[in-house]
């Protein structure tokens, strides 16, 4: 009868015949019982939505709790295994914290359970439970861990305001391991400079930065695939050491590395892509902002078989977990090699202007990294040199510190420098120096001027030569070394001073007009 129990062994040859796709009445016949009675059991095995393989590795035992006596209910109907299911969704979340572990879970479950299953039964109904409420979600992620990214294979499309054409855009995906947070953004295409832009602002998103990010093995994020040490576009990975975070590429032909990423590209095409497709966009940031919009219904929505949506879990459990957005966003930087000419300069050859290294690597082949606002320039794998991008073609860009002592001191033999030094010893001393610079001499002739005058402050000292700038400037001779030199030498730079520092009334006598007269 369909009411009594078998024993487990028959129990077994039930599942496995049913497994290789026998037929009720063959298996009934096989083994000796009413096909009713086969049918019962099926049925049984199929609302408990386990894979058959799991149930048919489990011992007599936990098979026995599994089925149970069969009169009419599953076990999964018992109070006791609803009390034990209402307890997994709680469970999953707790088990992504650091340090939580099934052992501690069961251990609070048998306090408010004291009857309720023991260890080995409580964990594999808890994977049972997982696999049938999300098969893909078999596996439980740390939180804060990593981030999924993937294109997903149909693109979505925008039209052209101007000509009218239809123009694909590639759809980025991005998943939270432990909250299952989900980003999606419509791209240009799938080229490095458009990936990296979009893990950027998965991150700006979320507001913070994993410990790692898991890529396809595509181009802009692997050149070269290897089952244990992959080569990362270089690109992606300098993005990478700016946000602190690590590559972790999936394996080739390994599906199941990046299984979360794909589930969510799945569960795009039915909550994104099909509202969208029902109207027309004029632009990539239009398209942008509707699938924004059906983003945040997706995250908001509650998962299937919890009480809390992804938007939830990450609020309560992930966010805080994240490393800290650094300050600036990443430069994309390219890369060109160039080496380092005679005068101390290497060509980037894009923009051909000419950068400054430190002397002792001329004719050294460098690698130049340049982005929109700096070039940065390195020797083997030591940065040597770092300007400020200048795109003036045929152009130097020169850091003095890079010279040697000779070239520096001509470098900087400049008018701004001229004057820094000279009001350093007195005004007047500034003065002279600004006439000279503007007395439209040859700029050789002016340079030889000004280290003239400054160098007789060393001879003579910063007093006498304020003096002699000054009597010069009486005289207007003040745009010529020599002059002042002569005034130096004849001790003719204190007279001006001596000679209105004691002015005495004339004297008085019969031969002599006075003021009077004159009026």
């Amino acid at each position: 009868m369909a009411n009594t129990s078998i024993s487990m062994n028959k129990i077994r040859q039930i599942i496995r015949l049913y497994d290789q796709g026998t037929g009720k009445q063959t298996i009934a016949d096989y083994i000796g019982i009413s096909r009713t009675t086969v049918i019962k059991y099926i049925e049984t095995l199929e609302s408990f939505g386990f894979p058959i393989k799991e149930v048919d590795a489990l011992n007599d035992k936990e098979l026995n709790e599994l089925f149970g006596e069969i009169k009419g209910r599953a076990t999964f109907e018992s109070p006791k295994m609803k009390a034990l299911i209402r307890c997994f969704p709680q469970m999953e979340k707790e088990l992504k914290k650091v340090g939580v572990t099934r052992q501690l879970l069961w251990k609070d479950y048998i306090k408010e359970f004291p009857d309720g299953y023991r260890y080995t039964q409580f964990c594999n109904y808890f994977k049972f439970w997982q696999q049938r409420v999300n098969p893909t979600m078999h596996r439980t992620h740390k939180v804060g861990d990593k981030l999924f990214v993937d294109f997903a294979g149909k693109k979505l499309s925008y039209v052209n305001p101007e000509t009218g054409e239809v123009i694909d855009a590639e759809v980025f995906v991005a998943v939270l391991g432990a909250s299952q947070l989900t980003y999606v953004e419509a791209v240009a295409s799938q080229q490095k400079e458009d990936f990296i832009k979009a893990c950027e602002n998965t991150m700006h998103y979320m507001g913070g930065v994993p410990s790692a990010i898991v890529p396809d093995n595509l181009k802009a994020a692997v050149v070269k695939s290897h089952r244990y040490e992959p080569t990362l576009n270089q690109t992606f990975e300098s993005f990478a050491h700016h946000y602190d975070t690590c590559i972790l590429p999936a394996r080739a032909y390994k599906p199941r590395d990046k299984a979360l990423v794909e589930g969510a590209v799945r569960i795009m095409y039915t909550r994104i892509y099909l509202p969208i497709r029902q109207k027309s966009y004029y632009s990539l940031a239009e398209l942008n902002r509707a699938i924004w919009e059906n983003l945040e219904i997706h995250n908001n929505q509650k998962l299937q078989g919890r009480t809390y949506s992804r938007r939830m879990q990450f609020e309560e459990i992930e966010r805080r977990e994240l490393k800290a957005l650094p300050l600036e966003r990443f430069e994309m930087q390219e890369q060109f090699w160039s080496k380092v000419k005679s005068d101390g300069h290497a060509c980037l050859g894009p923009d051909k202007h000419y950068y400054s290294v430190p002397i002792r690597f001329l004719n050294s082949k460098v690698k130049i990294l340049y982005s929109t606002s700096t070039v940065e320039i390195f020797y083997k794998t030591d940065r040597i040199a770092v300007h400020k991008r200048d795109r003036t073609k045929h152009a130097y860009t020169t850091n003095n510190s890079h010279l040697n002592h000779l070239h520096r001191y001509s470098a900087e033999r400049s008018p701004a420098v001229f004057l820094e030094r000279a009001a350093e010893i007195d005004e007047n001393v500034r003065m002279v120096i600004q006439a000279i610079l503007e007395s439209g001499r040859h700029e050789d002739q002016i340079i030889r001027s000004c280290e003239g005058v400054l160098s007789l402050g060393k001879k003579f000292g910063p007093e006498r030569l304020a003096g002699a700038c000054r009597r010069a400037m009486d005289f207007g001779v003040h745009t010529k070394f020599k002059s002042i030199q002569s005034i130096l030498e004849k001790n003719l730079d204190g007279y001006r001073e001596n000679m209105f520092a004691h002015e005495r009334p004339a004297p008085v006598h019969e031969n002599i007009r006075g003021e009077k007269y004159y009026k």
